[in-house]
This record gives structure tokens, sequence and C-alpha cells, in this order.
């Protein structure tokens, strides 16, 4: 029992730091926030159909990425959540690898527009004078978390397939 708690927490932790690394790498190519943003940490999501760890590793590694980069407080909590929620249906839905991507995309395009648009003030976007401010972070946002998790993340899903037993056996 106890290295199964022991071997959870270390799992949880390397993918929390691993999170952490590379948002703060893409950090510095302006691409870790805001409306266009391609977190290519978030390829990780996908890691909650091997592992249960992933789900506090991911919500964690989030939470100390948006402190580390400067994240407005809401940020930190929300975004943090968002990515919780997307990590918790991925495991949902380990059963069925076609459709594990689809919950951190979703969470995310719903979730980070409403940060955008309440804790960082972002300006409006008018057409016609219809204010779409949400809908267009829905889809700039929405499709950076399709590059991101189906994307990057179904390439990482397919390799990671292949160590399976090697590297998440229990």
């Amino acid at each position: 029992m106890r290295n199964r708690n022991v071997t959870f927490i270390v799992r949880a932790a390397a993918i929390a730091a691993l999170y952490v690394v590379l948002t703060v790498f893409i950090a510095a190519f302006q691409l870790a926030s805001g409306s266009i943003q391609v977190r290519i940490s978030e390829a990780l999501c996908i890691l909650p159909y091997f592992t249960s760890a992933a789900i506090p590793g991911l919500w964690i590694g989030c939470f100390l990425a948006n402190l580390i980069t400067g994240a407005t407080v809401f940020d930190v909590i929300f975004g943090s959540l968002a990515t919780l929620i997307g990590a918790v249906g991925t495991y949902l839905l380990r059963k069925r690898k076609v459709l594990c991507t689809i919950p951190p995309v979703l969470s995310n395009a719903v979730i980070v527009p409403l940060i955008l648009i309440y804790a960082y003030k972002i300006p409006a976007v008018m057409v016609s004078g219809v204010n779409v401010t949400f809908a267009f972070n829905f889809v700039t946002v929405g499709i950076g978390e399709v590059v991101s998790v189906c994307v990057l993340g179904g390439i990482l899903l397919r390799v990671l397939e292949k160590y399976r037993n090697f590297l998440f056996k229990d």
C-alpha cells in the first residue's frame, strides 16, 4: 500500500513539474496566455487516460505555472480549475480513447474566455454592433486547445500507448 501511495505522489509531482517547465518555456514566446494561446503543456492533459495521478499533477502544475508566469489571482484559481475539470473528464473518458481529448478543450474554451474578459478586462470584440468577445475568445482559445490537446496530446497518447505497461503499471 505504501509503495502505491509513493508512486502516485511521485507521478503527480513529475507531471506537475513537467507542466510548469513546458508552460514557462512557451510563455517566453507569449503563447501561454491571452486570447491566442497554444500552451503546449496542455498536451499533458491526456495523461489521465493512463494514470489518475495525472489529475492532481495537472492541477498543481497549472496552478504553479500560472503563479510563476504572473497570472491574476482569478486566472490562478479558475484557470487551474479549468485544467482540473479537463483532467477529470479525460480520466472519466479513459475507456473511449477517441473522446478523451475533448474535456480539456471544452473546459478551457469555456472558462478561459471568462477569465480574459473579467480578470484581464480584454477589449470588447464588436461585430455589427454586437459584442462577440466571449464567442471570439471561445474560438481562439478553443483552437489553441485543439492544437495543444488533440494534435500534440494525440501524438503523445499514441507514443505513450506503446510504453503503457512500462511507464504506468502499478
